[in-house]
C-alpha cells in the first residue's frame, strides 16, 4: 500500500519547457483584469482611487459591509498604488484601522478571514502586528491562504521589530527601496524580508483627490500587490510559491 498523497504524482505528463522569466513574460500588457485584491487597511476614498468592487468594515466583533470612508488616508494611498500598477484589478476595501492608524489583532484576523471566505486572490497587508498572542491564529490564516492559492503580500515593520505576518514563509514579505519605477522589484537572499519595491519618497494618492510624498514599507508592499495582480491576470491559477519564483526571476 502506498503512503498517503503519493497517488497525486502517479499521473504522467510531458515535461514542462523552462522559459526565461522576463517582465514581458511575467505580466506583459496584463492589467490585473480578473484578479481581486483586498486592501486590509484604514479604508479607501473612492473619490481618490476610483470605483471599488466592495467594502467591509470591522467594527468590534461585527463585520459591516457597505461603503465607508478612509479614517486616515493610508488605505487610499495603498489602493491607489495598486491601481496604478494593475488598473483593472477588482479592489476591495477591508477597514480594520482607525483614525490613529491603529487597530486590534482581532480586527486584523477578522479582515483576513473575510477576504479568504470570499475567495480574494491577493491580500495586501500594509500593516503588521508584533503581539505574540496573535501569532498562532495569524499563522494558521496565512497557511490557509497559501493552500487556497491566495497570495498575501505583507509589509514589514518600519522599525526593527517583529512583523507578523511578514515573517511567515507563506507570505510575500516586502520592504521599501529607493526608486520610482513601479515595475521594479528587488530580491533579498537573506530573509525574512524577501522583496523590495519603491517606497521611499514617492507620490501616493490621498483622500480628497490630491497626492502626498510618503515613505514606508507599506507602499512598497502595495507596489508588489499590483505586480502580483498583473502576474495572476496573465497566468491564472498560479500558486503563491510560483508567484514568488516569478518575482525572484524578474528581480533587479
Amino acid at each position: 500500500m502506498k503512503p498517503a498523497w503519493s497517488w497525486q504524482f502517479d499521473v504522467t505528463s510531458p515535461p514542462e519547457v523552462a522559459l526565461p522569466v522576463t517582465r514581458e513574460w511575467a505580466w506583459g500588457d496584463a492589467t490585473g483584469a480578473g484578479v481581486s485584491v483586498a486592501v486590509i487597511d484604514s479604508g479607501i476614498d473612492v473619490e481618490a482611487v476610483g470605483p471599488i468592487a466592495g467594502a467591509v468594515a470591522v467594527d468590534g466583533t461585527s463585520l459591516v459591509e457597505g461603503p465607508h470612508d478612509d479614517a486616515f488616508g493610508h488605505g487610499t494611498a495603498c489602493a491607489g498604488l495598486i491601481r496604478r500598477v494593475a488598473p483593472d484589478a477588482e479592489i476591495y476595501s477591508v477597514k480594520v484601522l482607525g483614525a490613529s492608524l491603529s487597530g486590534t489583532g482581532s480586527a486584523l484576523l477578522a479582515g483576513v478571514r473575510w477576504a479568504l471566505e470570499r475567495g480574494i486572490g491577493v491580500i495586501n497587508l500594509s500593516l503588521s502586528t508584533k503581539r505574540r498572542e496573535h501569532y498562532a491564529a495569524l499563522h494558521e490564516l496565512a497557511d490557509r491562504a497559501y493552500f487556497r492559492n491566495a497570495v498575501i503580500v505583507a509589509a514589514v515593520n518600519n522599525v526593527p521589530a517583529i512583523s507578523y505576518p511578514a515573517e511567515f514563509s507563506s507570505v510575500v514579505s516586502v520592504a521599501a527601496t529607493e526608486g520610482t519605477d513601479p515595475f521594479t522589484v528587488r530580491y533579498n537572499p537573506s530573509p525574512p524580508v524577501e522583496f523590495g519595491a519603491p517606497g521611499i519618497g514617492i507620490r501616493v494618492p490621498w483622500p480628497g483627490g490630491g497626492t502626498v510624498k510618503a515613505t514606508g514599507n507599506s507602499f512598497a508592499a502595495a507596489h508588489v500587490s499590483g505586480l502580483v495582480a498583473r502576474i495572476l491576470s496573465k497566468h491564472p491559477g498560479l500558486t503563491p510559491f510560483q508567484v514568488k519564483a516569478i518575482l525572484h526571476g524578474v528581480a533587479s
